[in-house]
């Protein structure tokens, strides 16, 4: 296949085979309890020098109590899976966990700016949907796969993509190189404890990047019996034999919403963004991460049941899905 140019950007190799490899002989196929804290599965499957993917961002169905608690234990040199991100990337910078990125789209801030130019990140340039793309090859067990877009943009030479020219049509294609993160951390509305799952409403690519991923963790508003996923199995988003952990962690999303459960916390919302905005989230982070030992106590000492109960009153689903 002929190649007509290619970005210069770096990127995680991929290996399909490698890959299948290793679900093989790492991913039972049987129904295994593997429901845990976020302390436990974050120290269990989350390594210094992981590549990380998540689903979704810190204000929306995102990971927030797992993002957090990486944080907390100050995993080091991590390589984002930046779509879609918004803070949660300038949080794991900051707290000195990410150094590299692959940018889809992340808030812009001064914070961005500090950290490049202090060698603290590396970033390489591609876009929301090249981001996905190259998780769905990686679900696929493919080694590249091809799109109709982002070739001729500016992002495109510090990516790496590859333009070739297609052999079937002649015409140039873009091939981008397929994603096999070490580890996915995605939150969902429902999970049993053998980390079947389910996600009502909007989804970003949480089923390419549970089928993609060597380790997955899941974390769950609520557990329920093993029989619901059976009695109606069309609503599961993803499938048992791809997690590797279940959390049980109401409002896992906080700052964020979850849809049909509760709404976004705007007061902290707007506290964070201005943290990123001013380029100094350490007093941020010392205040809902360093300074509590767990969700669930950031929660207790820092939310209140009382502001719980309003966020969940504000979220009413009035038509579509519904739990």
């Amino acid at each position: 296949m002929e190649i007509l140019a290619e970005g210069q950007g770096a990127y995680l190799p991929p290996d399909p085979d490698g890959f299948r490899a290793w679900v093989r002989d790492n991913k039972p196929r049987t129904l295994v309890h593997k429901v845990m804290n976020e302390d436990e599965a974050i120290e269990k499957f989350v390594s210094d020098g992981d590549y990380v993917a998540y689903d979704c961002n810190y204000f929306q169905r995102g990971p927030s109590s797992l993002i957090r608690e990486i944080i907390r234990q100050k995993k080091k040199d991590l390589w984002i899976c930046g779509k879609f991100t918004y803070v949660a990337l300038a949080l794991l910078v900051e707290g000195g966990c990410a150094t590299r990125a692959d940018i889809g789209f992340v808030g812009f801030g001064p914070w961005l700016s500090k950290a490049v130019a202090a060698g603290r990140l590396r970033t390489y340039e591609y876009s929301n949907v090249v981001m996905t793309y190259r998780l769905q090859a990686g679900a696929q067990g493919l080694p590249f796969i091809g799109v109709r877009s982002f070739g001729g943009t500016a992002g495109f030479s510090q990516s790496g993509a590859k333009l070739v020219k297609d052999p079937f049509s002649g015409k140039p294609v873009v091939l981008l190189p397929a994603l096999n993160p070490d580890v996915s951390i995605i939150h969902v509305h429902q999970a049993d404890v053998y980390g079947n799952a389910r996600v009502f409403g909007t989804g970003i690519s949480h089923v390419d990047c549970a089928l993609a991923s060597k380790r997955v963790i899941v974390s769950a508003e609520e557990i329920i019996e093993t029989d619901e996923f059976r009695r109606d199995p069309a609503r599961t988003s993803i499938p048992h034999f791809t997690v590797d952990a279940v959390v049980h962690a109401p409002f896992g999303a906080y700052p964020g919403t979850v849809q049909g459960r509760y709404a976004s916390d705007v007061q902290h919302v707007v506290e964070c963004f201005g943290g990123t905005m001013r380029g100094d989230l350490q007093p941020y982070l010392e205040k809902w991460v360093y300074s509590v030992d767990s969700h669930a106590e950031m929660l207790e000492k820092r939310v209140g049941w009382k502001k719980l109960q309003e966020l969940q009153r504000r979220e009413t689903i009035r038509e579509g899905y519904s739990i």
